[in-house]
């Protein structure tokens, strides 16, 4: 299904539905298509869906950083949205989406993780060294699923496509090092809104081990599995994740 991007001078962004406002956000190798069925699903079920495009390439170099992007998203909803919203982030989108909800918790009412980075992970960005090989670049795509099916002809050319751009890579390069140093060991246990987290069982990214230490330290927090799953629930096992998913949100809102 494709949705209608909207574009204004500072933000580009998909809108569907009404009701509660619910922001997805996506990952460093991410964009607004990994949501499509969450779209779809979340916008039938009364909620209002966002998806803004992250500035991961449009910052300059000396504020290519997580807590850049998380002063983006938090603009957004003040701007956008104007009320507290549920997030719901996917890898490097998970870790902005901690920093967010530390920071300007006022902002958030429920939080979402799935394949968050945010205490370690075995970093994508960082890990290219035969960049113009193509087949290499395809293994590593799908590398992040269970089933590497998931990694269509068309994600694998804009993998391909960023890790060959010179400034996208040096960016990509410089968030996923940014990932790694803003560590949130210390800040998850200050969460107070309800945090759902979703993890694929086979997620080779953010193993499962960091699922369970995110949820011993956010104290009110749920923790779901999804077997035969890997690093991006929601495009992979998108029916499951939604019906975990919409089946807390109906318990905390």
């Amino acid at each position: 299904m494709i949705f209608k991007t909207k574009k204004d001078t500072k933000y580009s962004y998909v809108e569907a539905g009404e009701g509660h406002p619910m922001v997805l956000l996506h990952g460093l190798m991410g964009g607004l298509s990994n949501f499509d069925k969450m779209i779809k699903y979340y916008s039938d079920k009364g909620y209002k869906v966002f998806v803004p495009q992250l500035p991961i390439y449009d910052l300059p170099i000396l504020n290519t950083n997580l807590t850049s992007i998380s002063k983006f998203v938090a603009k957004f909803i003040t701007d956008v949205i104007g009320k507290p919203v549920t997030i719901v982030g996917n890898s490097m989108g998970g870790h902005i989406g901690l920093i967010l909800t530390t920071s300007r918790p006022e902002l958030v009412k429920n939080l979402v993780l799935t394949g968050s980075s945010g205490l370690y992970e075995r970093t994508f960005g960082d890990s290219f060294p035969r960049k113009s090989d193509k087949d290499y670049i395809k293994k590593k795509t799908q590398d992040v699923f269970y089933d590497p099916i998931v990694a269509t002809d068309e994600l694998v050319d804009e993998v391909f496509a960023v890790v060959n751009d010179r400034m996208k890579g040096i960016k990509t390069v410089m968030l996923a090092r940014s990932a790694i140093k803003h560590n949130m060991l210390n800040d998850l246990p200050k969460i107070t809104c309800p945090t759902c987290i979703i993890w694929g069982k086979q997620d080779n990214v953010t193993p499962p081990e960091v699922a369970e230490d995110m949820h011993k330290l956010i104290p009110n927090s749920e923790l779901h599995w999804i077997d035969q799953c890997g690093h991006a629930a929601m495009m992979e096992k998108p029916d499951e994740f939604n019906e975990i998913l919409y089946t807390w949100l109906q318990k905390v809102m």
